[in-house]
């Protein structure tokens, strides 16, 4: 009788066959494993390198940026140039918060011996235009030896009008488009649509005038008047602008300050101009300083590179969506 005790494996007990072939795999698979850790390390590593790499250029980008202009530099005797193109508004590159500082450093320059405002502008706010006219005559006082000239490119109108009003002389394009002494407020009403369509608007507003202006709300005669007036102060701001940069030269006729623009050509019969004249021409023979030295606030890389992240995503749609109705120099 034979004993089979040692024929059947025990359950749990290592097979010898296939002992190998369990622990070579086992060194396979840590061996695998460590690999893709130092790899994944090696990436990573690679990753922050690269991105500290670029946080730095960026900031020394930034740094030279603003500050590779030395304020003290001389740039010898020079007509100093400042641009100011499209809508005049607080976000724009015809903002205040642009021109004025421009502005200040073209004067303060002891190089420049003339200020150009190249103009090419429908208007925009009266805040943002009353501002640069008011650092304009403030400039003009405290230099009086240095001239300030507007030269109007394509449009000077409404808002841009009312900063070339405030300067010593004003030079068009024959072709230019000069004037719109004038101001608006527009907006939309949809209470007739919202009628139709059966949507009734719910306002509760704590204050008898705080829904003024609402364009889902009927416009009483009472907030028409009171708008009106606001504009009719507002024109007569820019009528007291023009009439005193102007003075003598201007030929008032009433379709004046009815917000009526004319071409460069008639500007000057009227008075609004005094000559014709390009920026190079006025440097030449007016200023007598044909070296022009521009002083326009442009964009840097810092904003233009965020703008390209998303910064400012949407924000001007949601802007023009959201934005109260206010009075516009256009």
């Amino acid at each position: 009788m034979s004993d089979n005790t040692n024929d059947t494996p025990v359950s749990g007990a290592a097979v010898p066959g296939a002992n190998g072939n369990w622990e070579r795999e086992v060194l396979e698979k840590l061996v695998f494993a460590t690999l893709q850790e130092q790899r994944a390390h090696r990436r990573w590593s690679v990753f922050f390198k690269v991105t500290s790499l670029l946080v730095v250029l960026f900031a020394l980008w930034v740094f030279y940026d603003y500050n590779n202009t030395d304020d003290s530099e001389t740039l010898g005797r020079h007509t100093a140039l400042i641009d100011i193109t499209g809508t005049i508004d607080a976000d724009g590159s015809g903002s205040a918060g642009v021109v004025i500082p421009a502005l200040d450093k073209a004067f303060s320059d002891s190089g420049s011996v003339a200020v150009v405002l190249h103009i090419n502008s429908p208007g925009g706010s009266p805040v943002q235009a009353g501002m640069i006219v008011d650092e304009m005559q403030r400039l003009r006082k405290g230099y009086p030896d240095k001239p300030l000239y507007v030269v109007v490119d394509e449009m000077c109108a409404s808002g841009g009008y009312y900063i070339a009003a405030a300067a010593d002389k004003i030079f068009v394009n024959k072709a230019s488009v000069v004037g719109s002494i004038g101001v608006l407020m527009d907006g939309f009403g949809f209470t007739g649509a919202m009628e139709k369509v059966g949507i009734e608007r719910r306002l509760l507003t704590a204050g008898e005038n705080k829904g003024f202006m609402d364009p889902f709300s009927p416009l009483s005669d009472k907030h028409k008047a009171y708008a009106q007036g606001m504009l009719n102060e507002i024109h007569q701001q820019f009528i007291d602008v023009v009439r005193a940069g102007r003075g003598k030269r201007l030929k008032e006729t009433p379709e004046m300050f009815s917000g009526l623009f004319w071409t460069g050509a008639k500007a000057v019969e009227m008075g609004l101009a005094d000559d014709f004249g390009t920026v190079d021409s006025v440097a030449r023979d007016v200023v007598k300083a044909e070296d022009i030295v521009d002083y326009t606030q442009r964009e840097g890389l810092p904003e233009r590179v965020l703008k390209k992240f998303g910064a400012s995503l949407g924000a001007g749609a949601m802007k023009a969506a959201m934005q109260d109705v206010k009075p516009m120099l256009r």
